[in-house]
Order: C-alpha cells, then structure tokens, then sequence
C-alpha cells in the first residue's frame, strides 16, 4: 500500500471532526430534554365549600406594630372573612396582591368584611411592609404554617404557603375558594369580589 492510502483515514478522520464542531447547535446530537418538573402540590387536602373553616389563633401586625391581641378566627364568627395565604413579603406576586386588595378594599370586600392575609413571614418583617405599603389591614404571621397546613395551603417541600383565598360565611363554614388565586389577573378579582358580596348578602 502506497503512503498516501496509509494517511488518508487519518485525514478524514480529521476533517470530519472538524466538520462536527463546525456544525451549527442545532444539527449536533443533543441529549434528551429533561422533563419540566410539576408544580409542588399542599401537603393536605384544603377545606370543601360547606365545611367548617379551621380555627386559629396567630400573631398579627401593622404599621404601629404586632398587635397585643392575637388574631382568632373563631372571634370572627358572625362576619364575612377572606383568608389569603400568600408565599412572602415584597416579592412580585405578593405585592401586586396586596396592592390591589389596599387600593380597591371597598370595592372587593367592604368595610364590614375581614380581610386577613396569611403568610410565613415574622411580625416585624410584616410590620416593616405594611408600614412601607401603607396596608389598612393587619397581616397575620404564620411561622410554623400551621393554618396554612390546615387550609391545605403549606406547599409540599417548601417553607412557605401558596396563593389560596377562602372566604369565609358568617357562619364560619367555607363559602368560597380559589386555590390556585392568579394574583397579576383582573378575573381572579371580579371572582372574589362577587363572592364575598354573596356571602354579605348583597
């Protein structure tokens, strides 16, 4: 065999290799794409419309503070209550929430309505936002997620609630809920509006 046959394998070797890193990223072989993970789900089922809405007791703030008495949601009994858990303070979805819930309260809910947004964040941590934000509501601080476990909105595997709103009937069973609330969707809103104005009467 001449010298010539004996380089040529070697040369195409050579060139097809240059061809490969050549070729644009699209046309190379690629490993299969992993699988988007699922949501995280609750870790307990939440309350049905018609039950009982679970009791309990946490410590609140607002612009002056934490208040002296803890919240009871057994103390509400006779008045229309919205229960918003929502992830943490100042972060985007939680903002535009909580804005909307300030800059229309009456509109949404009404003066007779109690609004208690619920998260995992402390009380100083809730004061510090709510005197930023100038909230007319206090925000309740659930550390241990208790009642978000208990509200079936303690998401699996992270130390925080997810956005779920319940309303609340006079008296005390579940009238409404959304547990999946789209915070940045103007329908999410007219839905919970009309809702809490049933459970008002009016």
């Amino acid at each position: 065999m001449s010298r010539p046959s004996l380089l040529r394998p070697a040369l195409l070797s050579t060139a097809t290799l240059a061809a490969l890193i050549a070729a644009p990223a699209g046309v190379r072989a690629q490993a299969p794409a992993t699988p988007a993970a699922a949501a995280p789900a609750p870790t307990a089922p939440a309350p049905e419309i018609g039950q009982a809405a679970p009791d309990f007791t946490l410590a609140w703030a607002d612009a002056s503070g934490t208040r002296a008495t803890p919240v009871s949601l057994a103390a509400q009994k006779g008045k229309v209550v919205v229960v918003a858990f929502y992830p943490k303070d100042r972060t985007t979805g939680c903002t535009a929430e909580l804005t909307k819930f300030r800059d229309e309260f009456d509109t949404l809910f009404g003066k007779d309505v109690v609004v208690l947004p619920i998260s995992a964040d402390s009380v100083a941590t809730h004061t510090d936002w709510a005197k930023e934000m100038k909230f007319p509501f206090a925000l309740v601080s659930d550390p241990q997620l208790t009642a978000a476990d208990a509200y079936g909105s303690h998401v699996a595997g992270r130390p925080t609630s997810g956005r779920t709103v319940f309303v609340i009937g006079k008296d005390g069973t579940i009238a409404w809920r959304d547990l999946r609330f789209n915070a940045l969707n103007e329908g999410a809103y007219q839905a919970l509006a009309a809702a809490v104005a049933k459970a008002r009467g009016s």
